[in-house]
């Protein structure tokens, strides 16, 4: 099934928020198994995938900095909240009977392997779902950018950003029932336009690494199985 792939190896980027359902906080049980469930059909295609999750659903770094909380104090408590979520996942899916590996930026060694790629990269290699938590490790940057720095680095074919929208709109869908869908984009058209894939520093580390990436809505399930098979969804963003 492997040489059927559209995209071999893949960095999927999973928000907080995604895991939280509709109670907004916390950890969803049936939209975590979901997720699992749709993780687990992907491998086994024969694809290798890593993932990079968010920790909004926990704690936002720049809402506590917002409420008068040092920014770097928060961002680190926003590290720490996307390991929960990187161990809560790391769980669903080993119930399916995978192999999983948490790597953490931050050394947390009871829970989690240190980041080094070439360990992260062998654990792809050898069939494991890899899930890289703690962001970059360092305030001031986003889990976008890390799933940027992690794709780059692991040498990943595209990052695929799961949304609860099937793709990017010229305004909020879901505020404007008149919204267009885009179907591609540049990288320069996401940073002239403002419009929010990722953060401007991610989208910089992706056109510079002419990395692509391709936002499609997740919460419709086997979505993610149609993306690595090649099949038209979501919004692709890459060069001109």
């Amino acid at each position: 099934m492997a040489n059927q792939l559209a995209y071999r190896r893949v960095l999927l980027k999973l928000s907080g928020e995604a895991l939280a359902g509709d109670a907004g906080y916390g950890i969803d049980d049936d939209r975590l198994n979901a997720f699992a469930s749709d993780i687990a059909e992907v491998h086994a295609l024969g694809g290798e995938l890593a993932l990079v999750i968010g920790g909004g659903n926990i704690f936002r770094g720049i809402d506590g900095s917002a409420h008068g909380m040092e920014r770097a104090t928060a961002d680190y408590m926003g590290m720490l909240a996307t390991i929960i979520n990187s161990l809560a996942l790391q769980a669903a899916i080993e119930r399916l009977g995978l192999t999983t590996r948490v790597l953490s930026a931050l050394e947390i060694k009871e829970v989690a392997e240190p980041y080094i790629r070439r360990r992260a990269t062998r654990h792809l290699e050898k069939g494991r779902i890899v899930i890289f938590a703690a962001g970059t490790g360092n305030p001031f940057f986003t889990t976008d950018t890390a799933a940027s720095l992690r794709a780059v680095e692991i040498g990943a074919d595209i990052i695929i950003k799961a949304t609860k929208v099937d793709g990017v709109y010229d305004s909020d869908p879901l505020l404007n029932p008149n919204a267009v869908r885009y179907e591609e984009l540049t990288y320069l058209d996401v940073l002239s336009k403002k419009l929010k894939v990722m953060d401007s520093t991610a989208i910089s580390l992706c056109m510079e690494n002419e990395m692509p990436i391709l936002i499609f809505n997740l919460l419709v399930r086997g979505n993610l199985k149609r993306v690595l098979l090649g099949e038209p969804i979501g919004t692709m963003v890459r060069g001109a």
